[in-house]
């Protein structure tokens, strides 16, 4: 695909000028609409070295009002992103509501350059397409335009630019070894290069090849291409809005029968205090001997903690971090989202707190609050919930494939339960913080909640990222059984670790 490419397009100067003056204008109108039409934008430059990205998007950003655009040079991953999956560093750079984010280079370095580079690292390649394609479709959906731009050039053209640019002591330094070798390797690397956009070129993330020989037609075909997609987007989402406040949506009929998960559970468990205080306490010296090994292994760990208000994930959380190194851990309590948070992606808040290699993230409350309460409570559409299933699903791939262990809890207790220690708390001026009128509010829905939790149960329940539904009647026993969990989970995901290095 790429060696059939005409790079001997050129543009006189006048058109160049003439071109240049009216997108100029147009994109400038058109980052302001996004901006108040609260639409993200992604525009991605990669390509062959030494083709021009860096003065090409210096190019684009002039017409550009800087409040509203982030740049990111993507260079060597530093040991704070080695020590996470590959995606987390982009992910918490995707732009909130309205804003743009560049990057120079992007998520492709891992089936690029690195692939190119370090050809002896194992590279799980298929899966490294999927991830890509699945963090471009999450963000799409989600309304983000995402523009990839791949600058091209020959290998003569390549050369001698690298020729330039060694030859002089302020620039030699933005050529090194690794550069020479792609060049003369030219056509392996541009292999590397086609199998790559025929990847993931799609229909929500399309590439645009750009012929990069002459700089200005080059700047000119950049500058057209991203305001031509703005344009586009825009008016697709006037014409949305228009036949949206035309049409009422019909509404699907309730579900007569669906999957009980919840009702099968037997809420009779229960442990004695001195078989609670000795399981504990066993349990926990263990764990203590074990956080040693996660670290000493560099083995991250998710732990998320769902369940009915009141049911006990605070007290479980508690016992369960009571003899780790506070330094290996860190417990996030997911409230509503704030502003910040409301106008990104809602699993940006989650990838910004996800751990590095050797530590263990702890959510009380986590990103399933899209399919419990946001569903229930109207804080997201119909079309968002239903296809967060198969995100949520992609993201702890995503982390489980780094080698992440990750347990989902359900803290389950019934209705009478709750109601008991409601009444507890109220009584108690030392737990009166924890009750609230929404509490109250929430049981009247149980039965909404309840079939949505079996549903989330059912579909996002996987070999890598299992449910675990907790008899919550006895606290004791509750609490015995998400350490047993957890212990059981670490031993086998080090001994797994531990054979793989032997």
């Amino acid at each position: 695909m790429l060696e059939k490419i005409d790079l001997s397009k050129k543009v006189d100067k006048n058109t160049f000028k003439q071109v240049m003056e009216t997108e100029s204008g147009r994109l400038a109108v058109l980052q302001r609409e996004c901006k108040a039409a609260g639409i993200p934008v992604m525009i991605v430059f990669e390509g062959m070295g030494a083709a021009g990205k860096g003065v090409q998007i210096n190019r684009l950003i002039q017409a550009l009002d800087p409040r509203g655009f982030s740049v990111y040079a993507t260079n060597t991953s530093n040991e704070e992103e080695q020590m996470r999956p590959f995606l987390w560093r982009y992910w918490t750079k995707t732009p909130a509501k309205g804003r743009i984010a560049i990057f120079d280079r992007s998520w492709y370095s891992i089936v690029q350059r690195d692939r190119f580079d370090c050809p002896d690292k194992e590279l799980d390649l298929e899966g490294a397409f999927q991830d890509i394609l699945s963090f471009e479709k999450q963000l799409s959906d989600d309304g983000t335009v995402i523009i990839k731009l791949f600058l091209h050039i020959s290998r003569e053209e390549q050369r001698k630019r690298f020729k330039k640019l060694d030859d002089s002591k302020e620039s030699s330094w933005r050529v090194n070894k690794q550069d020479w070798k792609r060049n003369k390797e030219y056509d392996a690397y541009l292999k590397i290069n086609e199998e790559m956009l025929e990847n993931t070129d799609t229909e929500f993330a399309p590439w645009t090849i750009i012929e990069s020989t002459d700089r200005d037609y080059a700047a000119m075909k950049i500058m057209t291409t991203v305001a031509d997609r703005l344009a586009y987007v825009l008016e697709k989402k006037r014409e949305e809005e228009k036949v949206s406040s035309k049409k009422k949506k019909d509404q699907m009929p309730g579900e007569r029968f669906h999957n009980g998960v919840l009702s099968g559970i037997d809420l009779s468990k229960s442990l004695t205090k001195d078989e609670y205080k000795k399981e504990l306490d066993r349990l926990q010296r263990r764990l203590e001997k074990l956080h040693n090994e996660l670290y000493r292994l560099r083995i991250p760990v998710v732990l998320g903690f769902e369940g009915w208000d009141a049911g006990g994930k605070g007290g479980a959380i508690k016992r369960l971090t009571s003899h780790l190194d506070p330094r290996g851990y860190q417990v996030n309590p997911t409230a509503s989202p704030n502003d910040i948070e409301k106008v990104h992606h809602y699993l940006w808040r989650f990838w910004n707190n996800m751990p590095k290699a050797g530590h263990i993230a702890i959510f009380d409350r986590t990103w399933y609050g899209r399919v419990m309460v946001e569903r229930i409570e109207g804080f997201c559409t119909e079309a968002e919930w239903k296809r967060a299933y198969q995100e949520i699903n992609e993201m702890e791939s995503h982390m489980a494939n780094y080698g992440a262990v990750i347990l989902k809890f359900w803290l389950h207790i019934d209705k009478d339960e709750q109601e008991r220690r409601f009444k507890e708390r109220m009584e108690n001026p030392a737990k009166q913080w924890k009750i609230t009128e929404e509490d109250w509010r929430n049981r009247e829905k149980w039965d909404q909640y309840e079939q949505a939790v079996d549903e989330m149960l059912v579909r996002t329940s996987t070999t890598y990222a299992p449910w675990i539904v907790v008899e919550g009647n006895s606290k004791y026993y509750a609490r015995v059984k998400v350490l047993r969990t957890v212990v059981k989970a670490l031993e086998a995901k080090i001994k797994e670790v531990k054979k793989q290095n032997s």
